[in-house]
């Protein structure tokens, strides 16, 4: 696959998640505080099993591993939002089992025939140790945010989206931004430039619902 593909594979990941940001916080402003809509969680499935091929394609670890454990995340979320029981019986059933095995199987079949792609992904000569630890670090509190998250929205019986969400996510778009900067990675730096705004916004929407109440 071409660079230009790869990239344009990127964007496309990018502006799925952007969106659920934008769908997030416009309703949030209508609500006049935090919500968790059902969409955010729909878009970032989708997005996350995007940006993790393009982590694939990049040979990029740190990406790979924060959309495979933030995947079944959302999954979990939208369990709780009882999205899929909804649906009829059987159509339900193998919804449930496609989404909850594709990343799975495509990981086990690609390991499985090209066992040297994994060795690629921690090559020296394609990342450097160092540098690789803080891409990770970042894509760690990334994916810290929805452990924290299923925690507390468990204890409160719904999808939640708390004040700690949001300020573990700004602190892991400072680290992903320095991140990318030094990995020439384009698709990450507008991501996360483009997040700070709304992951700062929610701060103060959760700020202000707390003085007010």
């Amino acid at each position: 696959m071409s660079d230009i593909m790869i990239l344009a594979l990127g964007f496309l990941s990018q502006a799925l998640y952007g969106a659920r940001q934008v769908t997030q916080w416009i309703l949030s402003e209508k609500a006049r505080k935090v919500v968790s809509p059902t969409a955010f969680w729909v878009l970032s499935l989708v997005a996350a099993f995007l940006y993790f091929i393009y982590g694939w394609l990049r040979l990029d670890f740190a990406i790979m591993a924060g959309q495979f454990v933030g995947y079944y995340i959302y999954l979990w979320n939208l369990e709780k939002k009882q999205v899929f029981s909804k649906m009829a019986f059987p159509l339900r059933r193998l919804a449930e089992t496609v989404i909850v095995l594709v990343p799975i199987t495509a990981v086990t079949a690609v390991l499985t025939r090209h066992p040297e792609t994994f060795q690629q992904l921690f090559a020296r000569e394609n990342i450097a140790t160092w540098l690789l630890i803080l891409g990770v670090t970042g894509q760690a509190l990334f994916t810290l945010r929805f452990v924290y998250q299923i925690i507390y929205s468990s204890r409160k019986g719904e999808s939640i989206l708390p004040f700690g969400f949001w300020v573990l996510s700004a602190i892991g778009a400072i680290l992903l931004i320095v991140y990318a900067i030094l990995r020439h990675d384009p698709v990450i730096f507008v991501s996360q430039i483009g997040g700070m705004v709304t992951y700062v916004r929610n701060l103060y929407l959760w700020k202000g619902n707390k003085a007010s109440s």
